[in-house]
């Protein structure tokens, strides 16, 4: 009977290793994605670097006004894609830490139905044990010579 348990949960765990896969694949898929938004803050963030060296080395051979007014409009434009590619990469750690979750959550629901398949399993062997023990003292007792008690 338990071994039967184990058998009828087999359905279950095939759609718990279903889900546990689709939500490890959307974990990898969210894991890019944060990866690919972190490089293009870090291109961003290398550019305003590039640029501010800019102004260093042509500050220092003295600049017009049109071009200190362009330079500042620009930085203005550049800081404002930084931030929000910032943005960008806090919602892709979001969603990441939301796959996470789901993933570990499933993955905590397979192992329990493993370990309960596993149980069931464990509970008929024993049964199974029993009974062939059982079977096996009473062949024993029938095959033994009736020796009288002294």
């Amino acid at each position: 009977m338990a071994l039967s348990r184990a058998a009828r949960l087999a359905p279950v765990v095939e759609m718990a290793e279903r889900a546990e896969r689709e939500a490890a694949t959307q974990l990898g898929r969210c894991q890019g994605q944060l990866q690919q938004a972190r490089m293009q803050m870090a291109e961003l963030e290398r550019y305003r670097a590039d640029y501010q060296q800019q102004w260093i080395n042509e500050g220092q051979r003295g600049v017009s006004g049109q071009w200190l007014m362009n330079y500042q409009r620009f930085l203005s434009q550049l800081e404002s894609a930084i931030g929000q590619q910032r943005n960008s990469v806090a919602w892709h750690q979001s969603n990441m830490d939301k796959a996470r979750q789901i993933w570990q959550q499933r993955y905590a629901r397979l192992e329990g139905l493993r370990k309960l398949i596993q149980r069931y399993q464990d509970e008929a062997r024993r049964i199974e044990d029993k009974r062939e023990q059982k079977l096996l003292d009473e062949l024993a007792q029938r095959l033994a010579p009736n020796e009288p008690l002294s």
